[in-house]
């Protein structure tokens, strides 16, 4: 109800600028874009995320149709001048103007270059990582690890023994747990498993979540990921710090009252918090 308020303020408040781009249906004269569209994916999308790209598009021109009728009425009645609608459109306009300066003057200002020079700084430096491919099977008891190893030496299979045997979630996988990296594993755990050969198998070892019997499958260097591979992740760091950065230059030079007593009273407190921590940890 609330995204159906706004758009319908949108619609009333921004459709002279709508009404410039090419149309892609019209109530009653007054043009539906593909801005207009955007704006409403933007609004409501996540409601039709599951449907294909063209019931999501038809959906959405549905939803124009109707907030314009609504609008429509509306305006007739006079509601857009009532103070709530003042107050929403006011609201809205707030958001549009954040959104198209955190768009333009935070996301945008990112370039491609930034984010090579972050990548051949932070990651391209960086070696190769050993990893290990395990299998495990996980068990109560030391009796019954032992057992089980006793099986997988008499030729037993442990992908089969894994899925019969085994506590925990990677029972279902044969055991498997993929390739890791040292500092991913309880220490016990990954000691063991980087000290095996693939093809061994380990004895009983006891962790705190019970007793393992392990094999490694394989061990590699984990390749430095390329540039392509992280682009995304980096821009999206960027990001975040350039938005941090703008937020405290824009706070530094602005004047801002907490006016309401108690809320006042909950951020100085949570802001003291925040320096102790920031003191202590730098300590």
């Amino acid at each position: 109800m609330t995204a159906r308020i706004l758009l319908s303020a949108a619609v009333l408040a921004f459709g002279a600028q709508m009404a410039q781009a090419a149309p892609v249906a019209r109530v009653n004269g007054t043009d539906i874009t593909e801005a207009e569209i955007a704006f409403a994916e933007a609004e409501v999308g996540a409601e039709i995320a599951g449907l294909p790209a063209e019931s999501r598009r038809r959906v959405l021109v549905e939803y124009l149709v109707e907030a314009h009728l609504f609008a429509s009425e509306a305006t007739k009645d006079k509601l857009d001048a009532a103070k709530d609608f003042e107050e929403r459109a006011a609201y809205y306009k707030l958001r549009a103007l954040r959104d198209t300066f955190y768009e333009k003057k935070v996301r945008d200002a990112i370039t491609d270059a930034q984010a090579k020079a972050a990548y051949d700084e932070q990651i391209a430096k960086l070696k190769p990582e050993p990893e290990v491919r395990a299998r495990h099977i996980l068990v109560k008891t030391k009796e019954e690890a032992a057992d089980l190893v006793k099986q997988l030496k008499g030729g037993a299979d442990f992908n089969e023994l894994a899925k019969k045997s085994a506590d925990g979630p990677s029972a279902n996988t044969g055991g498997d747990l993929g390739y890791f990296s040292k500092g991913q594993m309880v220490k016990v755990f990954e000691d063991t498993a980087f000290a095996l050969q693939p093809g061994q198998i380990s004895e009983p070892v006891q962790s705190e979540f019970g007793w393992h019997v392990i094999k490694v499958e394989d061990k590699r260097n984990r390749p430095v990921p390329s540039f392509d591979e992280v682009k995304d992740q980096i821009v999206a760091s960027l990001v975040q710090n350039q938005l941090r950065e703008t937020v405290q230059k824009l706070r530094s030079s602005a004047k801002v009252e907490i006016v309401d007593p108690e809320l006042k009273k909950a951020i100085d407190e949570d802001a003291k918090a925040a320096a102790i921590e920031t003191t202590t940890q730098q300590k």
